[in-house]
């Protein structure tokens, strides 16, 4: 089975986006480069020609990852009215008495620092199928750390 994306419809567009980017703008440019290296002479010593060719090889494996996600994609529906956290949801969760906001979002979309975490963390994971009122148990390396679910929205 092939591995699904979960990406919000704004991470789709930003994908189909980079790929029409990578298809046009940056082939283009390490055509040009490879071109110009070429120019230079013997291929076997030209280190213009070999940074050329590896970036080449960037570009073409980032545009078979792209065109991956995408075809791949499961649209997140965010802002649902579910009485459980699913992905898309945002959580908020109270631990030591401070609140705090995540939202759950696909592995390629995850912002800690924001509160974007993944489905597939161990603080998504365990987050998800609760609902309001419910405590949650994160085992970190630090030992187990509690969290109460406020509310989903």
């Amino acid at each position: 089975m092939k591995e699904q994306y979960y990406l919000t419809a704004e991470r789709f567009e930003e994908l189909k986006t980079e790929l029409v980017n990578l298809k046009t703008v940056r082939r283009l440019e390490v055509a040009d480069r490879l071109k110009r290296a070429k120019e230079l002479g013997d291929l076997s010593e030209n280190a213009e020609y070999s940074e050329a060719r590896e970036e080449q090889a960037v570009v073409e494996s980032r545009i078979f990852e792209v065109e991956d996600m995408i075809k791949n994609a499961v649209i997140i529906k965010t802002g649902t009215d579910s009485k459980l956290v699913e992905i898309g949801s945002s959580v908020v969760v109270s631990k030591g008495g401070k609140e705090m906001t995540y939202h759950i979002v696909g592995s390629n979309e995850t912002k800690p620092e924001d509160g974007y975490i993944s489905n597939e963390s161990p603080l998504g994971k365990a987050f998800l199928g609760k609902k309001p009122g419910e405590e949650v148990t994160v085992t970190t390396p630090k030992g187990d750390v509690k969290y109460s679910i406020v509310k989903i929205g």
